[in-house]
């Protein structure tokens, strides 16, 4: 009986590596007409139940939001009908669609996969049906973009994937796993300019990074750290060992290094002072309202009891980081940042030049988050599977 529990676990997790993944695409916006094109192979469309044919070269349907229980559909001029669910299936896995919205207007989109569209409240459900490798390499490049080594999009890859399984039911409620926007991954489009993305995907299929409690870590990453990374409590009030802040000097000649902004010091002791009731008149803080500087990351401005996190600052004036100093100049705060983004995590430049230096992506990975290991997911599953239940072994 033990023999077949384990080869039970074992296909168990290779059916869920396999996976097809539901995204939500166009989340960011409230899609009421979009027209699907043929890119690369036909696809099968159903409404509802019924098969109206493929979509061929030079063939396009159009679906139309009418309420929140109805859709319609045009192939070319003729209207097919309305439903509550259209399927458009691909005849082929290498099969690829083109995704235009014309309310609103988007940048044309191409994508592999299967799709399923379905009335909401406010607009049309776009749910791309996708194998997780092609997934990822839409992700890797929509995140990373193209022209780099391959060393980075392995490390790249298995950031992704670990987010995408440990986050895998965040939009269930939605009626899809995961969607493509920042707070979960940017997913733009299918793999489209860079094939060493796919060949990354392919090398460390499988590979994530757990903690040392055996969980699926938290894989953030961001596009400059300015020098140095940041504490994960300074952003999010939340502390994880592998997310401690430390020196990087990988990234600090590069493009996003340095940064400058100008605002009115009307306005910034205005939002200081209304928001967080700042002392101005105090002897010690009011002369230093304008004057801040910051040799190396902490999360507030000036001190701890002022209560003043500098990602509000950031925020509320679009701020590329929250690692500036600043200092008065006529009637202006003149505010010299470092880095974009964050700062949590894998720093994206600094790891790109890491490989560009040649270090592999286990290097690169340690580097960003050390304590952590990487290990092949499916031996993760079998051995958690082991342990909650060893009478089974």
């Amino acid at each position: 009986m033990k023999p077949i529990i384990w080869f039970v676990c074992i296909l168990f997790s290779s059916v869920l590596m396999a996976q097809e993944m539901s995204i939500g695409v166009l989340r960011s916006y409230n899609v009421k007409r979009i027209l699907f094109s043929y890119n690369q192979g036909s696809y099968q469309i159903f409404g509802d139940s019924t098969d109206f044919g493929a979509i061929l070269p030079n063939e396009f349907v159009d679906i139309r939001f009418l309420s929140p229980n109805k859709i319609s559909m045009n192939k070319g001029a003729v209207h097919l009908g309305n439903f509550s669910k259209i399927t458009l299936v691909a005849n082929q896995d290498s099969n690829s669609i083109t995704l235009t919205s014309k309310t609103p207007k988007v940048k044309i989109r191409k994508y592999q996969g299967n799709f399923e569209l379905s009335p909401e409240d406010k607009g049309l459900r776009i749910v791309n049906l996708v194998d997780m490798n092609d997934y990822l390499s839409g992700v890797v490049e929509s995140e990373g973009g193209g022209g780099r080594d391959i060393e980075y999009y392995k490390v790249q890859a298995i950031m992704c994937r670990t987010y995408a399984l440990k986050s895998i039911g965040k939009h269930e409620e939605e009626g899809f796993q995961l969607c493509d926007r920042v707070h979960c991954q940017a997913y733009h489009s299918m793999l489209r300019f860079t094939p060493n993305i796919r060949k990354a995907v392919k090398a460390t299929e499988n590979l994530v990074l757990i903690d040392e409690d055996e969980h699926l870590a938290g894989t953030f990453f961001h596009a400059n750290c300015g020098g140095q990374t940041s504490q994960a409590a300074y952003v999010w009030n939340r502390d994880l060992p592998y997310l401690s802040s430390f020196k990087d000097t990988f990234c600090i000649y590069t493009k996003q290094a340095n940064w400058e902004k100008r605002v009115p010091q009307q306005t910034w002791a205005d939002f200081l002072v209304k928001k967080y009731n700042y002392p101005i008149y105090d002897s010690l803080y009011g002369a230093k309202i304008f004057h801040f500087e910051q040799s190396e990351r902490t999360a507030f401005y000036h001190s701890a009891e002022l209560g003043i996190p500098l990602r509000d600052l950031r925020r509320q004036f679009k701020l590329k980081s929250t690692f500036f100093s600043c200092h008065p100049e006529g009637l202006e705060v003149v505010i010299k940042g470092r880095g974009v983004g964050h700062g949590v995590g894998l720093c994206q430049e600094g790891a790109m030049r890491m490989a560009k230096y040649g270090y592999n992506y286990l290097q690169i990975a340690l580097f960003y988050f050390p304590g952590l290991k990487v290990v092949n997911y499916l031996d993760y599953l079998y051995f958690r599977q082991r342990e909650s239940h060893p009478e089974n072994f």
